[in-house]
Formats: structure tokens, C-alpha cells, sequence
């Protein structure tokens, strides 16, 4: 299974793009900036989307994805979410003023979208790509995922500030058993020196990190990728 990060950054400047991985060809984790790297066949090709929560920067290209390639799609385009993170899109985005009604657009019987609710612990299979839903902990509603076709889980933690036992718990149950963890992709959004605005915005810091690795068992068994960096950090 490939993994094409897409975007990984906690904002925009050039060269930095929010959050977005297309796992496989079918199957996008979140919808940020990063979306519109791709090229409109890309687009097209995908049919699942599965965002961790209802922040901007994981859902920013989600109206526009739909406005490139929707209708050029056979079927409407399937978006899973918790329920609040789906209430959040309707109320706030889909909305008819930020953005058209997709979910009713060009007909309620045959949207652009159809938005559909998940929770922690579901599992997923799409065109051979196994996903699973992940406990998060942040300043909204949010999940994380794993993800696996023929090989090693990927693990992506989404937006977190850490405190969620149950993520690590499950991420060593995978890892204990064949084929195990390939890697994991975990945020730190604020340098030490902001660690209390990053408790209190649901981020992780890398003092904060550091207390989180201390869960995994065994330490150091696979490579760990942190993202959702400001390019503002290091100007």
C-alpha cells in the first residue's frame, strides 16, 4: 500500500500544504490544502474520504475537490466522519452560503456527496485497504486511523494533545501481532517554549511527544514521522 503525503504542514506558505494523505488511489485521510497537488484524474479516482475532525486545515479542499470533479463522477463522493465533525460540514460549510449544498446538489437522490458517520473501534475495507478507526483527543471531536493493504499498518494520530491511553493500547496491539506497524504519523504543532498554548489549543509539543512515545512497547520497533509543523516556526 502507498502513501502519498500530500500535505503535512500546520499552515500555508509556499511549499507547505495542510493535511492530506491519499492511501492507495481511492481513499484520501483529511482534505487539506495538500488536495490540489493533484491532478484531476487523481481527483476523480478518489472515492473515499475519511477526516479526523472539522478544523479548516484537514477540511479546507474538501468543497473545492467537489467543485472539480463532482460532476464527473459516476457515483457521489462517500465522506466518513464523526457525527459532530458531519454536523460542523452541514452547518457551517455546506451550507449554501460558504459553499453550494453538495449533499442535495444536483439532486437529493444522486448528490455530489454523501456525508456518513463513524466512530472509534469501525473498520473500513475499500478497493483492498483496510482502515481503522482510532481514538483521538484534541480541542474538537477527533479520530485517527490505521491503515494497511498487503503489508504493515500505517498509524495516523490526526490533530491530538496526547492524554488518550487507548490510542497507544491499540497501536501496541498492532504492532504485537503480524505484519505489524510500518510506521506512524504524529503531530507537534508549538515549540517547547509554547507548550501552554499547545495544551490549550489540543497540540502536542515536542516535551509532549516525548511523554506520549513513552507508551509505545516495544520503543523504536518503526519509523515514527511527526507533521503539522507552522511554517512560521522556524522564520
Amino acid at each position: 500500500m502507498k502513501v502519498r503525503v500530500l500535505g503535512c504542514s500546520g499552515s500555508i506558505a509556499r511549499g507547505c500544504r495542510t493535511t492530506a494523505f491519499l492511501v492507495g488511489e481511492h481513499v484520501l485521510v483529511d482534505a487539506g490544502t495538500g488536495v490540489g497537488g493533484l491532478t484531476v484524474r487523481d481527483m476523480r479516482a478518489i472515492t473515499h474520504v475519511f477526516l479526523t475532525h472539522s478544523h479548516l486545515d484537514h477540511i479546507a479542499a474538501l468543497p473545492l475537490l467537489l467543485d472539480t470533479v463532482g460532476t464527473r463522477r459516476a457515483a457521489p463522493l462517500q465522506v466518513f466522519a464523526l457525527q459532530q465533525t458531519l454536523d460542523a460540514l452541514r452547518q457551517h460549510v455546506f451550507n449554501n452560503v460558504i459553499w453550494p449544498d453538495f449533499t442535495r446538489i444536483p439532486h437529493p437522490d444522486v448528490p455530489m456527496v454523501q456525508l456518513q458517520p463513524l466512530g472509534v473501534g469501525d473498520v473500513f475495507v475499500v478497493a483492498g485497504v483496510t482502515l481503522e478507526v482510532l481514538p483521538a483527543r484534541h480541542s474538537v471531536p477527533a479520530v485517527g486511523y490505521a491503515a494497511r493493504g498487503d503489508g504493515a499498518w500505517w498509524v495516523f494520530s490526526g490533530d491530538t494533545q496526547g492524554q488518550e491511553p487507548a490510542f497507544w493500547q491499540r497501536v501496541n496491539a498492532l504492532q504485537a501481532r503480524a505484519p505489524g506497524v510500518g510506521a506512524l504519523v504524529i503531530e507537534t504543532a508549538f515549540g517547547d517554549q509554547e507548550e501552554a498554548l499547545a495544551r490549550k489549543s489540543g497540540h502536542l509539543s515536542p516535551a509532549g511527544l516525548a511523554r506520549e512515545l513513552a507508551q509505545l512497547q516495544p520503543k523504536g520497533a518503526f519509523p515514527i514521522y511527526l507533521s503539522h509543523f507552522k511554517p512560521s516556526e522556524g522564520a
